[in-house]
């Protein structure tokens, strides 16, 4: 794994690891998540689905974090890639690592990254034609 990553995770699993620095709901693999979903923001793929361009990070993990949140956020920004395949490739390794350290139970938000990332790599690959989602309310229509 990427030395700024685990550095990153590091960090946060030691914070994390005080129960008082929990949210209601914590999964230690809540922290992967979060640091797919930072480095997913960073890459801005292009080819995302529009409705996807961005992937929410949680209140409660950020009111959370501590106040590390911005010494991470500068190593998140270090991390570049030549090619967003290539962004995308590192993503959905650090995605298939991190879900192999936890029991099923704990991937319910790592799983939903990695189900789109997949379909993103598909994507790229060509093998699926993307159409925009209309998120629009039909009362209002």
């Amino acid at each position: 794994m990427n030395t700024k990553i685990e550095k990153v995770l590091d960090i946060w699993h030691d914070h994390f690891s005080d129960p008082d620095n929990q949210y209601s709901e914590f999964e230690p693999s809540d922290i992967e998540y979060f640091v797919g979903c930072m480095l997913y923001n960073r890459f801005a793929f292009s080819k995302a689905l529009q409705n996807l361009k961005t992937m929410d990070l949680s209140y409660d993990f950020l009111s959370s974090c501590g106040d590390r949140y911005e010494e991470i956020e500068e190593i998140i920004k270090s991390i570049e890639f030549e090619s967003e395949e290539e962004s995308l490739e590192f993503l959905l390794e650090f995605v298939e690592t991190s879900r192999k350290k936890y029991s099923e139970s704990e991937l319910y938000l790592l799983n939903r990254l990695y189900k789109h990332l997949t379909t993103l790599q598909d994507i790229y690959k060509g093998a699926v034609d993307i159409s925009p989602v209309d998120f629009q309310n039909p009362l209002l229509r």
